[in-house]
């Protein structure tokens, strides 16, 4: 390892250890954020609510490719800063190339599958005839042609973090998000013609998401002589145990998005029941939500490889004070969230869509959905934690029972007594109780470290 990145995971202190490995990638999670909300965004703009309707609901068929990811990056990311901490380079080196072509397969896979399964399943994720077509176009160019390179990337950022180059990872996603930005009124309203606009968007993602691959790996050619990572096959397999590792980690944490995004597919569900605007303002605020979500994610990103390598060489101590400030920091920018989305809730909806109903609709659904953020911070922060340390099971635990025995039955039940304004007062609910559980488990961990 070279020898501030020893320094950033050994003795620096922690909240300047944290900001230079978190806030690149805070940086790189609020780009992702904006060019995610840029489609939403630009396809607003035609002022079609069934447009709208039918890319949101891609939006857990593109999680599924988070998950392939976090599969081979959190199961591999984390492994390599533990294998560092243990002094075990060599063996770091094995796993980042058997993480990227693990994550290779498994995205060809998936994307193969969903051309073959296109029809059931967008009807399946709620599409009506009359979004079925929008959701069709969407899926295609982002899912089909787009898996590989958005796997790939997602994978490559998670292994330069793991070995403290956060600038490297945040900055090509930041890249990523730019370029995306641009290419979106480009492609929608310049090169392709009216109707054809969630395809246009979606190809402008595909696009953007294979320049950032292609500068991952570009980086990595040029560290090469410098850094453990490595792509190539030749550097060898793993030992048995540590695919075991990979996979005890990354396997959870892909169940743990799958169960988030199986929630996705129950709100949709129940949403559009109530006809395609409603369906619409959730899907806006779905995202909308997102902004203090995603800095949160960014900076439990920036806590795994420290967390990760502090556990594995012994010095608990550090780990705990990283584990205990980046909290601190995730609730109050909870905190301060809460008063924003309840001051500009309407603004934020106009920002999307021009659409009286929609607008009214989705403001009262943030009002309320942002009420959870704190409790949401919490829920993923200690489920990070676990899987830096590779305690995969207890995070897959907390995963389950946060979407698996309380926010998808609970959507249920709400739906049934309250109707629409239940499913959104569930996640509130939900990440309270799961909190409660997610402290008694951490706590017994600590008791033991």
């Amino acid at each position: 390892m070279e020898k501030n990145n020893k320094e950033i995971f050994e003795t620096l202190p922690i909240p300047r250890a944290l900001a230079t490995l978190a806030v690149p990638t805070i940086i790189g999670q609020l780009v992702v954020l904006i060019y995610s909300l840029a489609d939403t965004f630009y396809i607003g703009r035609t002022n079609n609510p069934l447009m709208v309707a039918g890319a949101s609901l891609i939006l857990p068929v593109y999680n599924i490719c988070i998950s392939i990811a976090g599969l081979a990056g959190v199961g591999g990311g984390t492994l390599i800063s533990r294998l560092l901490g243990a002094g075990k380079e060599e063996q770091a080196r094995k796993v980042s190339s058997f993480s990227f072509y693990l994550s290779v397969g498994l995205s060809v896979l998936f994307s193969v599958g969903t051309a073959l399964f296109m029809h059931p399943l967008l009807y399946g994720l709620g599409a009506s005839g009359d979004t079925y077509v929008y959701a069709r176009q969407y899926a295609f160019c982002v899912i089909v042609l787009g898996a590989l390179p958005t796997v790939m990337s997602i994978t490559l950022s998670n292994l330069l973090r793991s070995v403290s180059c956060a600038k490297q990872a945040g900055f090509g996603v930041s890249m990523g998000g730019v370029i995306n930005i641009f290419l979106d009124p480009l492609f929608m309203f310049v090169l392709f013609p009216a109707g054809m606009e969630t395809a246009a968007a979606g190809i402008a993602t595909m696009c953007s998401n294979s320049i950032v691959c292609v500068y991952y790996l570009a980086v990595l050619g040029k560290m090469r002589e410098r850094t453990i990572l490595t792509l190539s096959p030749g550097a060898g397999m793993p030992e048995k145990k540590e695919i075991g590792s990979i996979f005890s980690v990354g396997v959870p944490a892909a169940l743990a998005t799958l169960l988030f995004d199986l929630a996705y597919v129950v709100i949709d569900k129940l949403a559009a029941g109530y006809g395609d605007i409603p369906l619409a303002a959730v899907g806006i605020v779905l995202k909308a939500e997102r902004l203090p979500l995603n800095v949160g994610i960014g900076l439990c990103q920036g806590m795994m490889p420290i967390a990760a390598y502090n556990y594995s060489s012994g010095n608990h101590g550090r780990m705990k004070q990283v584990v205990s400030f980046s909290r601190m920091v995730g609730l109050a920018i909870g905190a301060v969230s809460i008063v924003l989305y309840e001051i500009f809730a309407e603004h934020i909806l106009h920002f999307f869509i021009n659409d009286p109903q929609t607008v009214v609709i989705g403001a009262n659904f943030l009002r309320i959905r942002c009420l959870a953020t704190p409790f949401m911070f919490m829920c993923f922060h200690l489920v990070n934690l676990f899987q830096a340390v590779g305690k995969g099971g207890r995070a897959l635990f907390l995963a389950v029972v946060r979407w698996a025995v309380f926010n998808i039955p609970i959507l249920f039940l709400f739906n049934r007594v309250f109707g629409m304004y239940g499913i959104v007062c569930t996640q509130i609910v939900a990440d309270i109780c799961t909190v409660a559980v997610s402290f008694y488990v951490y706590g017994r961990f600590v008791n033991h470290v």
